[in-house]
């Protein structure tokens, strides 16, 4: 059993596994194609919701399981115990969310460089799934597919929830009112809402699951027309808003310190998950060892900049405690600056739009990465076959897209998951520290193997993404932690049930045993 739980499964196989008609998908994504990919996961509703947010900061009630898992640990070091802990919610960054951004990024281009090595290496679909069953063993590559499963999907329910609340207010604004018991929540923090389905939110996900069913060049192209369109808001808010920056709402710049700046990191981090989900399309491009590299780096590069414009615009427009206050301030800061401050009312139209395509886009690529790491886990026996079955027609994992779209409709319809969207956080931030050790751990056992793209510095540049992305995981609320490792616990009783004797290893692991 121990051999099966570090059994690596080759380069070579993975590649040739990858090659069988049953299995095989259609390559029709270039280079662009993918940075549209990337650029529609990152740029989702975070650049124009959590903004405000993190500025702001996030007080509460005194509770251990409020406290960031960092202030813990420095409270034991310097006092022994953790009597009086004192340090709860998250500070404000301030304008100083600008710093976090770049700081951030700084963490996502250290690990992108990473993926971007092994997607030229290893152009197979599943992303950090199969790196890690390539270079850490099966239960490694079990943990972290049944990880990603909880950081596409929880994302996934987070903003479709977002959307749905978006939608309804602008058909409001249009005179449209949809019934609150049909297009609100069922279940929300507070306790039950009193409704009875939110509709809008099922019903962007199920028309995705349509679309992305119906074929990867289909779905691109739509994503394609969706971050032209939200681009193009981004900039027409940087030009408007920044028409309406008042310099003194730049002071004090960093109220908290770099604690929190540190913790604006931690919430806006959320913005940046998607660049990864570029690997998953590594069975669809075209030329994958060239193009993936590329739309993993100018995917971040882009967002990176859009996002420090916001930040600096946004928080030169208002002053940064004005986002936590509770309803549109915090919900929607960009809309609710614009309105406060009088923009033209067809920008503040135009930029609606572009949030609502951001959400969209974001959905979609999410919703096409995980049925893709699903096939990748089915193919290796971990999840029932059916998941890797390709239509006879469209050629994609039609039951895994359509498992992917009930999955995370049917929860959108009935619970606003807002407060533990950080699962996803910690969840990536995870899946970063593994495909960083992944590029190690192969620089060392195959020094050989051609190397389209080539993480320079090796291994300083791997463990600097390594001790940042702990770090922001440390940054991260001790409640948080505890969801994830109830996670990880549940996945590991699906692997020693189900998943580790229907693994490819298993029959090996029999007959050595009976040998």
């Amino acid at each position: 059993m121990a051999n099966q739980f570090f059994a690596k499964k080759s380069i070579d196989k993975l590649i040739a596994d990858s090659q069988q008609p049953e299995h095989r998908l259609k390559k029709s994504l270039g280079p662009w194609s993918l940075t549209a990919l990337g650029i529609g996961a990152i740029i989702g509703s975070g650049i124009f919701a959590l903004t405000g947010t993190a500025a702001a900061g996030e007080s509460g009630d005194p509770s251990f399981y409020k406290a960031q898992v960092l202030d813990l640990f420095m409270h034991l070091v310097r006092h022994g115990n953790l009597h009086d802990l004192a340090m709860y919610g998250r500070p404000p960054a301030g304008p100083a969310i600008a710093i976090s951004f770049l700081l951030v990024a700084a963490a996502c281009a250290f690990a992108g460089l990473c993926y971007a090595e092994l997607a030229s290496m290893i152009p197979i679909a599943g992303s950090a799934y199969t790196y890690s069953y390539a270079t850490l063993g099966e239960l490694i590559a079990w943990i972290i597919g049944w990880d990603l499963i909880l950081e596409y999907a929880v994302s996934n329910v987070a903003v479709a929830v977002s959307f749905g609340g978006y939608f309804k207010a602008q058909l409001a604004a249009f005179g449209l009112n949809l019934p609150d018991k049909w297009s609100t929540p069922v279940f929300t923090p507070d306790g039950w809402s009193h409704s009875y389905f939110n509709f809008p939110a099922f019903l962007i996900v199920f028309v995705l699951t349509v679309l992305l069913v119906r074929g990867v060049r289909e779905s691109a192209r739509a994503n394609n027309i969706m971050v032209l369109v939200k681009i193009g808001a981004i900039l027409l808010f940087l030009v408007v808003g920044g028409m309406l920056v008042r310099p003194t709402n730049w002071h004090p710049f960093a109220p908290s310190g770099f604690p929190g700046i540190m913790a604006g990191g931690a919430i806006i981090f959320f913005t940046y998950i998607g660049f990864d989900s570029v690997s998953t399309a590594a069975e669809e491009a075209r030329n994958p060892q060239h193009d993936l590299p590329f739309g993993i780096i100018a995917s971040l590069i882009v967002c990176t900049i859009l996002y420090i414009g916001v930040a600096i615009v946004l928080l030169g427009m208002m002053p940064y405690q004005t986002f936590g206050m509770a309803g549109e301030a915090s919900d929607a800061p960009v809309i609710y600056a614009l309105k406060q401050l009088g923009a033209n009312h067809f920008f503040q139209t135009v930029i609606i739009i572009g949030a609502l395509m951001g959400m969209i886009s974001s959905l979609l690529v999410f919703q096409y990465g995980q049925t893709r790491i699903w096939f990748a886990m089915s193919r290796d026996g971990l999840l029932p076959r059916f998941f890797s079955s390709l239509h006879p027609i469209f050629k994609t994992p039609h039951w895994s897209t359509w498992i992917a779209g009930f999955l995370v409709g049917i929860p959108a319809g009935l619970v606003d998951i807002g407060q533990a969207a950080d699962l996803s956080n910690i969840g990536t931030l995870f899946a970063f520290v593994l495909v960083s050790l992944g590029v190690i751990f192969l620089r060392k056992n195959q020094p050989n193997r051609p190397r389209a793209f080539r993480v320079p510095f090796v291994p300083l540049f791997p463990i600097i993404s390594v001790v940042l992305c702990v770090s922001l995981m440390a940054g991260l609320l001790v409640v948080t932690w505890i969801r994830f490792f109830l996670w990880l616990a549940i996945g590991l009783i699906i692997y020693f049930l189900y998943s580790r004797r229907h693994s490819e290893f298993a029959n090996q692991t029999l007959a050595s045993s009976q040998g």
